[in-house]
């Protein structure tokens, strides 16, 4: 399938899912389904390295908070700009602020995708558990920053107040997840590029064996800097848009477990060697966590990522995905033994 097909096929099934929310007519429906599809951008991101390259990021919840703070910081710039005056500059600031949404969120992903390329070029000659402690480190230092930062509101959090409505769309909310389901298109199309292409298969011989890919002359390193910053810059981009989808962020809100754990728990449950994979883990646990909210508690959101973890871990190590491909190759093995 070429790629302008199959965005074209993801526009129209995102079309028809904000239609079919539509027709409910319940806004909680498009909060629910803002948080699913911000779960499949982040597992979609986190398996460009962690299931292309292998190499493990416990990180994600940092580049998702820088996202979000950059969008807090420019919600914040935007606020001041009348105390600049009337002057040229005063008008050049009330030329560009405030910025739309779908703007912070592509300066949310610069800044996360530069974070992603540092903090590769720092960490990436680590290798396994070291590597992963290191990204683990990252969101700590990258919270206590925003934590001792008065301007984005430090440890008190900060107040985001959007538009209850937004021509077109209605509801401030149905505006956010519509610019979710394009980035969810968006990530999805790059995570598709990617696995068929040269810097796939260079991925691929980083994950298999990376001594051996080394003594091939891959460019390992080079490569996994540009998976850092792929990865990086798409959560980033999922965050931009939490402030204005929540209201009040605060460094536990944004730094939270939950968006580590999930963005790992969710390709390996979908299975992490296809595009395919992280999606259909998202769509599932996803959905599994927002029903569980619904009619138990949230609370239980992280022992259901860990039954369904262990559980995969135990009967389909390799996920949904391949657990499927086992029963197709069987399948067709048999058929072909049936022939005669």
């Amino acid at each position: 399938m070429r790629t302008p097909l199959f965005v074209l096929i993801w526009a129209i099934v995102g079309v028809a899912l904000y239609l079919v929310f539509e027709i409910f007519g319940n806004d909680y429906l498009f909060f629910a389904g803002y948080i699913v599809l911000q779960y499949i951008v982040l597992a979609t991101a986190w398996n460009i390295l962690g299931g292309y390259c292998g190499y493990v990021n416990f990180g994600s919840a940092g580049f998702f908070a820088l996202g979000a703070y950059t969008g807090v910081f420019l919600y914040t710039v935007g606020q001041g700009v009348d105390d600049f005056g009337t002057d040229g500059f005063g008008a050049l600031m009330h030329l560009i602020f405030p910025l739309p949404v779908p703007i912070i969120m592509v300066v949310g992903g610069i800044v996360a995708g530069l974070v992603g390329l540092g903090t590769g070029y720092l960490t990436l000659r680590l290798r396994g558990v070291f590597f992963a402690i290191a990204t683990l480190a990252l969101a700590v230092v990258l919270e206590t920053l925003i934590i001792n930062w008065p301007y984005v509101g430090g440890s008190r959090g900060a107040y985001i107040i959007p538009p209850s409505e937004i021509p077109i769309f209605g509801p401030y909310v149905q505006f956010l997840f519509a610019l979710m389901i394009v980035l969810v298109i968006f990530s999805l199309t790059v995570a598709r590029l990617i696995e068929r292409s040269r810097l796939g298969y260079g991925f691929a011989t980083i994950r298999d064996d990376e001594l051996a890919a080394e003594a091939c002359g891959v460019p390992t390193l080079r490569l996994k800097l540009v998976a850092t910053t792929i990865s990086g810059a798409l959560m980033g981009m999922a965050g931009a848009p939490f402030p204005f989808y929540i209201g009040y962020v605060e460094p536990a809100s944004a730094f939270n477990l939950s968006y580590a754990v999930n963005s790992i728990a969710m390709p390996m449950i979908g299975g992490t060697t296809s595009w395919i994979g992280p999606l259909v883990g998202a769509v599932l646990l996803g959905s599994l966590q927002q029903l569980a909210t619904v009619t138990i508690s949230s609370a239980v959101n992280l022992l259901i990522v860990g039954l369904l973890l262990i559980g995969f871990v135990i009967v389909a190590p390799n996920g949904i995905v391949g657990l499927f491909q086992d029963w197709w190759r069987k399948r067709s093995r048999k058929s072909g033994e049936a022939k005669p």
